[in-house]
């Protein structure tokens, strides 16, 4: 009997990535998308769309998720635990099985968006589902915001100083979602996962500067400087840069070579799949950082 697993967030970065994952190992996935047309764009019939908003009632998230085994859970922002207990709960009422949730290594430290996920863990756990939550580093997609200064000024400002990261890479997450969503090897666990190594933000403008040519100047800036709003979300970026910069994330696992069999990719790797992003002057796909 075929499982059945549905995807949250999967016109996203990381939940397209496990929707295209899911796809190419011969499964029909289920996804839950606000926008259906751009979904079709994405997938075309190669997946089922049930249309809606995490923020819904218990009883319309039950509905969505009915007939469905498995669940992919990325949800972000303040308001994540609220819909982490109420997707949870409606997850159990429509007999999903397991929950797979994106969290972030920043509970660890309890920085940043850590704090909120800690409390979205605790809700899926007292929910009585099965569960695996993946507590992911920093995306390294999360350079393409700096791509426009890269381009037009050949400059990256950061907040960080000399503190140190282990981006990864974002289909390493993707497969470890998938992995976990159609095995029983994680059930029940919290793994952590990061690139292979940690770097400053000014050695990777350095591998930037390699992969294009050109040489990218690292130019470190204050808090406020480095601030991109005052709501809640630009302030847990703010402490997680901060957080960098006093050398408290430099966290590396070995999680991704135990359970996929291989090294999780550099970021090198990524910058060279990537590279056009930061070559020629012009217009970025400008993102918010993701954590």
């Amino acid at each position: 009997m075929t499982m059945k697993h549905l995807v949250t967030g999967a016109t996203g970065n990381i939940g397209s990535l496990v929707t295209h994952r899911l796809i190419e190992r011969g499964f029909r996935p289920c996804i839950f998308v606000r926008d259906e047309a751009r979904a079709r764009a994405l997938f075309g019939d190669a997946v089922d769309i049930r249309v809606g908003d995490l923020g819904a009632s218990q009883r319309s998230l039950a509905a969505a998720f009915a007939g469905m085994d498995t669940l992919f859970l990325l949800n972000s922002g303040p308001g994540l635990a609220a819909r982490d207990r109420a997707t949870a709960l409606a997850a159990k009422k429509a007999g999903v099985s397991h929950l797979v949730k994106l969290s972030t290594l920043d509970i660890l430290t309890s920085v940043g968006t850590g704090p909120w996920h800690a409390q979205g863990e605790a809700a899926v756990q007292e929910s009585g589902l099965d569960y695996t939550f993946i507590r992911s580093a920093g995306f390294m997609s999360n350079a393409l915001y700096w791509a426009e200064a890269i381009k037009t000024e050949r400059i990256l400002r950061s907040s960080t100083g000399e503190g140190k990261i282990a981006f990864i890479y974002p289909a390493d997450i993707a497969e470890i979602a998938v992995h976990s969503m159609t095995t029983r090897d994680l059930r029940r666990e919290a793994v952590v996962i990061t690139g292979p190594k940690a770097l400053s933000y000014a050695e990777m403008a350095d591998v930037i500067g390699a992969a294009i040519g050109k040489r990218i100047r690292y130019v470190p800036i204050s808090d406020d400087e480095a601030s991109f709003g005052s709501d809640a979300y630009a302030e847990a970026v703010t402490d997680i840069w901060r957080a960098i910069g006093e050398g408290r994330v430099t966290t590396t696992t070995d999680v991704v070579q135990r359970i996929l069999g291989r090294a999780p990719r550099s970021f090198d790797q990524w910058v060279a799949e990537n590279v056009t992003e930061f070559a020629a002057p012009g217009k970025s796909r400008g993102r918010r950082a993701q954590s």
